[in-house]
């Protein structure tokens, strides 16, 4: 499988029509399985209770997952996620904005065993933050674009995707090994967007994190003018569509606990966390790079990179 990053994938829709209509959103027994599979393989835990989900969060396991101008949250009891399930649900919503000019609702994310709903699989990934549903699009255009793109990323071996009947919901078991190994590589190869009535250069800059210059550049454009219907080129910008907008903020840190689970480097959770190798290993007085599956690290996170 080729090394480019998710935000590439969500993006640009890199493979066939036959090979997206190869899949499929019924689901079956054997998906539950492997989504099982995957989360005891990778050491996540199941979270019988709203306390042990807690705990995961105070080590780092679980992170917040927040409303923004591309995502919203509906009666999300538990706003956590595996990091990366929260990686995925940003890109993809600020890509669903960008092509549905509408935000991307969640409506269920981490939930322990002992809050699953009757109709639950016994082996469901929810409680290990694995796992994100969302809201169909009553919008047809929209709906075709969310179900496409998550069938091609289905079709890529990154996620697992089930079109729920009741409610209904798409559900989405990420694969945690897949989503690290394109975020991972930092490449992305940008993306499209179609102009809308009311947008301008700015407002498109606000939204995807590119500076009206580079649009500009990557365009063509010699002034301000753009019109309805037009599609623009926007390159990729540090791997992430999403302005931060965070220069001039002041960050606030936070000590806390992080217990290493299968696949984790020095590299990923310095990244993860916004922080060093170096002053991870410096914290925790580590001789080498290695780690151990089950070892707590001391981790000094910038609370803005979460």
């Amino acid at each position: 499988m080729p090394k480019i990053a998710l935000a590439s994938l969500i993006t640009a829709i890199l493979f066939s029509a036959s090979q997206i209509q190869a899949q499929t959103l019924k689901g079956s027994r054997s998906s539950m399985e492997r989504q099982y599979q995957v989360a005891v393989q990778n050491g996540y835990g199941f979270a019988q209770t709203a306390k042990l989900v807690d705990e995961y969060v105070g080590a780092g396991e679980l992170v917040l997952v927040s409303k923004n101008r591309f995502l919203d949250l509906h009666d999300v009891s538990f706003p956590y996620a595996r990091p990366p399930v929260k990686n995925f649900i940003e890109q993809i919503s600020a890509q669903y904005f960008a092509n549905c000019g509408e935000k991307l609702t969640v409506t269920s994310l981490t939930r322990p065993i002992n809050k699953q709903p009757q109709n639950a699989a016994s082996d469901s990934v929810h409680p290990t933050g694995m796992a994100v549903d969302l809201r169909i699009p009553p919008m047809g255009k929209c709906r075709s674009w969310l179900e496409r793109t998550l069938l091609s990323m289905e079709a890529a071996d990154v996620l697992d995707v089930t079109r729920e009947r009741r409610p209904p919901h798409y559900h989405v078991a990420v694969f945690p090994e897949v989503v690290h190994q394109f975020a991972d590589a930092g490449t992305d190869i940008g993306h499209e967007y179609v102009v809308r009535r009311g947008d301008s250069l700015s407002r498109i800059s606000s939204i995807t994190g590119v500076s009206v210059a580079q649009l500009r550049a990557s365009n063509g454009i010699r002034g301000d003018i753009i019109i309805a219907g037009q599609k623009l080129h926007i390159p990729a910008v540090n791997s992430n569509p999403v302005n931060t907008s965070r220069t001039n903020e002041v960050a606030s840190y936070t000590e806390l606990s992080h217990r290493v689970s299968r696949g984790d480097t020095l590299w990923r959770l310095a990244k993860r966390y916004g922080t060093t190798v170096a002053a991870i290993s410096k914290a925790n007085d580590l001789a080498s790079d290695a780690l151990q599956i089950g070892q707590v690290l001391k981790v000094t996170t910038n609370r803005s990179s979460l």
